[in-house]
C-alpha cells in the first residue's frame, strides 16, 4: 500500500543518493571513476576476505556481465586484481591493491564529508541507522 509518507521517504532517499553522487563528481573524475565503479570499490571491505565475483554481483545487485565490465575497469586502473578463490579454485575473487585501498579510503572519506546526512546530529543518525537497519539489514 502506498502512502504519502512512504512516497516522500522513497523520494527523499533517491534525492539523497543523487545529490551525493553529484557532490562526488569531481572526486570521481579525478580517479576516472563512475558512481558504478565507486560502488564496486566501496563494497570491497579491506577488513574482510576478498569477495568472490558472485558475492560482488549480489552486493551490487547486478548480473555477471555487468560486474565483469565494472571489474575490468577497476583492474585496468590498478585498483583491484583478480585472484583464485582459496576456498573454491574454480572461482575468482577481487583483491584491493594498495592503490585501490588508498583510492577507496579517499572516496569514502569524501562521501562522509559531503553527504547531506552529515547535517544530522549523532542521536538523529542513530535513529536513522536503527530504522534503516530494520528494512535493509547489513549482510
Amino acid at each position: 500500500m502506498t502512502t504519502p509518507d512512504l512516497t516522500a521517504v522513497v523520494a527523499a532517499t533517491h534525492d539523497l543518493w543523487m545529490r551525493t553522487n553529484d557532490l562526488l563528481g569531481e572526486s570521481l573524475a579525478e580517479h576516472q571513476m563512475t558512481p558504478a565503479t565507486f560502488q564496486a570499490l566501496w563494497v570491497i571491505d579491506p577488513d574482510e576476505p576478498p569477495p568472490s565475483m558472485k558475492v560482488m554481483a549480489e552486493r551490487l545487485y547486478c548480473n555477471a556481465p555487468n560486474l565483469t565490465f565494472i571489474s575490468n575497469q577497476l583492474t585496468d586502473r590498478g585498483l583491484v586484481e583478480r585472484a583464485v578463490d582459496p576456498d573454491d579454485r574454480r572461482s575468482r575473487v577481487l583483491v584491493l591493491t594498495a592503490k585501490g585501498r588508498q583510492v577507496r579510503d579517499e572516496l569514502v572519506s569524501t562521501v562522509l564529508e559531503k553527504t547531506p546526512l552529515a547535517a544530522l546530529s549523532a542521536s538523529e543518525l542513530a535513529q536513522l541507522a536503527a530504522l534503516l537497519g530494520r528494512v535493509a539489514p547489513p549482510d
